[in-house]
């Protein structure tokens, strides 16, 4: 098996409804986001995804939640955006988007608030 990754980033702002703190209020994060892909097998030319594929994927992502308030997004209107639950998010859309590249399914999703703090989903 192999796993393919990449990493990108985007800004955005949240605030975590009923949170006991300051994360309640709005605030802003400059998230990192690593993406894992896997295939069992190498296509024709030794590659699982071609690298430009998979960052083309990501970003399509990554520009519906650059610079937006995260809360006022349909994905969220009932739960809250909270690492974990933007880890989930993203490993959904990248999954559904995946569908089209035959052998390549979603492996993980790595989000960072900070250089030290960050979530991982997978299934």
């Amino acid at each position: 098996m192999y796993k393919v990754f990449i990493k990108t980033h985007f800004s955005s702002a949240h605030y975590l409804r009923n949170y006991p703190g300051n994360c309640e209020h709005l605030h802003g994060h400059n998230w990192d986001v690593k993406v894992t892909v896997r295939a069992e097998r190498l296509n024709e030319i030794d590659v699982a995804i071609d690298f430009r594929d998979l960052k083309r994927i990501v970003k399509e992502i990554m520009d519906g939640l650059d610079h937006k308030n995260l809360n006022e997004l349909p994905g969220f209107g009932t739960i809250n955006p909270s690492s974990e639950r933007l880890a989930e998010y993203i490993y959904e859309r990248l999954a559904s988007m995946l569908e089209a590249f035959q052998g390549i399914t979603a492996h993980s999703v790595e989000v960072r608030e900070t250089s030290s703090s960050g979530v991982v989903f997978h299934k």
